[in-house]
């Protein structure tokens, strides 16, 4: 079965570190990167001793022929606006950054990639262990 994947910033690490693919991601149709992860992984790169490898790196992934880069839209804002409240009725917030990217994943349909536990309060969400 082929599947659209959003990876989250600590799935993108996993796959860097490992420098082959994740098993999630091996059956997947394209590989998607939220310009929100993007900015998380820009930000620990300018915290780092290794930012022009990490840019580079990060390059070289988003020219792979399977990834594609996907950025909030109005729709998402609803997506968003109905998990705030969700998580907030249920007691279980999550920090924002990561609720922007379970709001694209649900928009999207894609498979969440992602060791995140608190992803586990959006029962909704499609997921994928990296």
């Amino acid at each position: 079965m082929s599947r659209s994947i959003l990876l989250d910033t600590n799935a993108y690490s996993d796959l860097r570190r490992s420098g082959k693919w994740l098993s999630a991601t091996e059956s997947a149709s394209e590989v998607h990167l939220s310009v929100i992860v993007i900015g998380e992984l820009r930000a620990g790169f300018m915290n780092g001793g290794k930012r022009e490898r990490n840019e580079l790196d990060l390059q070289r992934f988003l020219s792979k022929p399977t990834a594609r880069v996907v950025a909030p839209d109005l729709q998402t804002t609803l997506y968003y606006s109905q998990l705030h409240l969700q998580l907030r009725l249920q007691g279980t917030p999550i920090p924002a950054n990561d609720l922007w990217i379970a709001a694209i994943a649900l928009q999207h349909q894609f498979w969440l990639c992602t060791s995140d536990a608190h992803f586990d309060h959006i029962p909704q969400l499609l997921r994928a262990q990296p």
